[in-house]
C-alpha cells in the first residue's frame, strides 16, 4: 500500500512538470490508472465523492504556469494590459490542462463499473428481476448489492444486478470518451480557425516556448550556484565545490551577478502573441531582448553623434 501511494505521488510530480503536451498526457492516463487501484483498495464510495478526481483538479491549477503567469500580472501590472480575450484564452488553457487527469478518473470508473454498482444498485426496479423474492426492505436489500452481505434468498440475483449496472456505466463511460473527444476536436477546429497564425507558425511557438523555458531554467540553476557560490566565498574565504562544478562556475566568470527586481518583472507575467514591424515577438523574454537591444542601439548611435 506504501509503495502504490508512493507511485501515485511520483507520477503527480512528474505529469504536472512535463513540457510535452504529448508525454504530459500519457503520464495522465498511466498514473490515472495506478491511482484507480488505490482508490479500488479504500473505498468505492469514497471514489463517487469525486475527492480524487477534484484533488487532481486543484492541483492542476497550482501546478499551470499560467496561473501564476495570471496572479504576477495582476500583481505588478493589475490587469491593466490584459485583454479579455487573453484573459479567456489563458483561463480555458488552464483549465483544459486541469480537467485532464479528473476526466481520465471518470471515465476509468465507469469502464471498471465497480464504483457505479455500489452507487446505483439500489436504484434498480425489482420487477426487473425475475422471480424476485417480495419484501417490504427491498431498498435497503438492492443497496446491499454487491458492497455487502445479502440475504440468502437474494444472493442468486447479485450477478444479475452486477452486470446490468456494469453494462450501463460501461456504456456512459464510452459516451463520455466519444463526447469529450467530439469536443476536443471541435475546440482544436475552433482555435485554428481564430488564430492569427498559420499551424507551422503555432508549432514553432510552442516550441520556442518550450525550448527557452528549459534553457531559462537550466541556466537560471546556474547563475543562483554561480551567485550563491559567491556569497559564500565572500564569506568564508572559500567554497567547496566538485570539480565539474568548478569547471562550470569559472564558465561564469565575468557574469551579471545580480538582476534587479525590475528585470525580473519585465519578463515574468502574462504573454499572449504580437509583432512589431512583421517581427514576430513570442514572450516576454523575447521582448526585453528586443527592446534592450534597440535601446543599447539607440544609446550608441546618440554617444557617436556627439
Amino acid at each position: 500500500m506504501a509503495a502504490l501511494i508512493s507511485e501515485n505521488f511520483k507520477f503527480v510530480a512528474l505529469f504536472f512538470k512535463s513540457k510535452d503536451v504529448m508525454i504530459f498526457n500519457g503520464l495522465i492516463g498511466l498514473g490515472t490508472v495506478a491511482s484507480q487501484t488505490v482508490y479500488n483498495i479504500f473505498n468505492y464510495l469514497y471514489g463517487l465523492t469525486g475527492v480524487p478526481a477534484l484533488a487532481f483538479f486543484v492541483i492542476g491549477v497550482m501546478l499551470n504556469q499560467n496561473t501564476w503567469d495570471i496572479v504576477s500580472e495582476c500583481r505588478t501590472r493589475k490587469c491593466r494590459k490584459l485583454s479579455l480575450s487573453a484573459a479567456f484564452a489563458l483561463l480555458g488553457s488552464i483549465l483544459g490542462r486541469a480537467v485532464v487527469a479528473p476526466i481520465t478518473w471518470s471515465v476509468i470508473s465507469l469502464l471498471r463499473g465497480e464504483a457505479y454498482v455500489c452507487a446505483f444498485s439500489e436504484f434498480v426496479d425489482p420487477s426487473s428481476l425475475d422471480h424476485f423474492p417480495p419484501t417490504t426492505k427491498t431498498p435497503e436489500i438492492m443497496a446491499r448489492f454487491p458492497c455487502k452481505d445479502v440475504p440468502a434468498p437474494f444472493m442468486n440475483y447479485s450477478r444479475v444486478i452486477e452486470r446490468q449496472l456494469k453494462y450501463e456505466s460501461q456504456l456512459l463511460g464510452w459516451l463520455l470518451v466519444g463526447i469529450i473527444s467530439l469536443a476536443v476536436f471541435l475546440l482544436l477546429c475552433l482555435k485554428h480557425c481564430c488564430s492569427s497564425l498559420g499551424y507551422q507558425q503555432e508549432a514553432y511557438w510552442s516550441q520556442y516556448r518550450s525550448s527557452e523555458q528549459t534553457l531559462f531554467q537550466r541556466t537560471a540553476d546556474v547563475h543562483a550556484k554561480y551567485h550563491a557560490a559567491e556569497c559564500v566565498k565572500n564569506f568564508f574565504g572559500f567554497v567547496a565545490l566538485e570539480d565539474e562544478e568548478k569547471q562550470l562556475l569559472e564558465d561564469c566568470k565575468g557574469i551579471k551577478s545580480v538582476i534587479p527586481r525590475m528585470e525580473w518583472n519585465r519578463v515574468t507575467g502574462v504573454y499572449m502573441y504580437r509583432e512589431t514591424d512583421d517581427t514576430p515577438i513570442y514572450s516576454r523574454l523575447n521582448k526585453w531582448d528586443m527592446y534592450t537591444k534597440e535601446n543599447n542601439y539607440c544609446s550608441v548611435t546618440f554617444f557617436l553623434s556627439l
